[in-house]
């Protein structure tokens, strides 16, 4: 059984700020978003956690081994270096989507994300050490076979994007379903999913449904591990026994 522990970042009053004392500039918007999930992505990831964008003014990170300490220090850093504060929630659970939900109504409950009387909310209690263990985080990383030779060299950039896309969005929405996993485009035509213990049966069921439903073939190599980064590697290690082998899934274990 996994133990997905899950922080759910929030930038605090962030609609209101980005249009007061009046609209500001998109580009510098769009600037201060990525430049925050870089800083974060460096954060958590000095600590062996992971963190993906959805929305950018929404991000969520895999944490398992990051107390309390550990997230307020990063929100300290965030309140130094930036504009904005970041809110924060953590929860654990064996599927991911399940500590997610919890996250989410934990900082649901302390004020809308446009109160500007919320600030840098800290919600939730991390794994404790002695309950963790080798194999509490299970990802899978996932990749479009021959994606270069099949859309980069034979479609405009945009059409291979959107091909790309369809595959990721029928594959989120299938492990979310199916298994309660929370699956992230990481770029080029890489999507990486945080999910519970999942068997190899369930990876090629949703390898099938995908190809089935948007024409994508996909691979997967699958980690798991005490933290998040252990468990991304051994994921892309598997993967490139994909690659060596010809095959659809490997466990990297």
């Amino acid at each position: 059984m996994t133990n997905t522990q899950v922080t759910l970042i929030q930038i605090d009053n962030y609609g209101p700020w980005t249009v007061t004392p009046e609209p500001r500039r998109e580009v510098d918007l769009q600037t201060l978003q990525s430049r925050l999930y870089a800083d974060l992505s460096q954060l958590f990831g000095n600590r062996e956690g992971y963190v993906f964008f959805t929305r950018f003014d929404n991000m969520i990170a895999v944490t398992n081994g990051l107390d309390r300490d550990a997230h307020a220090l990063i929100q300290e850093s965030v309140g130094n270096r930036y504009p904005v504060t970041v809110s924060l929630s953590v929860a654990v659970a064996p599927r991911p989507i399940d500590a997610l939900g919890v996250a989410t109504d934990q900082l649901q409950d302390a004020g809308s994300a446009q109160d500007e009387a919320r600030e840098e909310i800290l919600r939730g209690d991390p794994l404790p050490g002695i309950d963790r263990r080798e194999d509490d985080v299970q990802i899978a990383h996932f990749d479009v076979n021959d994606a270069t030779g099949k859309y980069t060299d034979r479609l405009n950039e945009f059409d291979s994007f959107i091909r790309i896309e369809q595959g990721y969005a029928e594959l989120m929405r299938y492990m979310r379903t199916a298994h309660g996993s929370l699956s992230f485009f990481v770029g080029g035509d890489n999507v990486i999913a945080v999910c519970p213990a999942l068997e190899p049966s369930d990876y090629r069921d949703a390898v099938a449904q995908v190809a089935e439903a948007v024409d994508v073939d996909l691979k997967v190599g699958v980690g798991r591990a005490r933290t998040a980064q252990e468990a991304g590697m051994a994921a892309k290690h598997a993967l490139e026994d994909c690659r060596y082998e010809g095959t659809t899934v490997e466990l990297g274990w």
